[in-house]
């Protein structure tokens, strides 16, 4: 497949580690998010790979950075922007494939699941 290609392109972006799990994660509940609730509710990831994922989604225009300089410490606030919210779709179609052919979970049995509310 050529490098180029948009699909690879974008499997390559979306394939990396916690990527579509932040995307869930503002999703879930409030829709604006600071750095420390993202990081608390992904107990696992490091801070390092929490800063580079956000600075890649926000550089692909799937997450808005809010930077508010008036306090100390400074307050960075994220949100999906529209193609974001636009992307849940696909995961919610990649998590009703995976029901239907691939990974069977009861947490998830639910169209509407309790854990990612997809």
């Amino acid at each position: 497949m050529d490098k180029d290609c948009s699909v690879y392109k974008t499997a390559d972006f979306i394939g990396k580690r916690w990527t579509l799990l932040i995307l869930l994660e503002l999703y879930r509940g409030k829709k604006i998010k600071r750095y420390s609730q993202i990081k608390e509710n992904l107990h696992e990831i490091t801070p390092k790979m929490l800063s580079a994922r956000l600075k890649e989604l926000e550089k692909h225009k799937l997450i808005n950075k809010k930077i508010d300089a008036k306090t100390f410490p400074v307050k960075c606030e994220y949100s999906l922007t529209k193609s974001g919210e636009d992307f849940i779709n696909v995961i919610k179609n990649i998590k009703k494939w995976s029901l239907k052919w691939s990974i069977k979970s009861k947490i998830c049995e639910d169209s509407d699941c309790r854990v990612c509310r997809l």
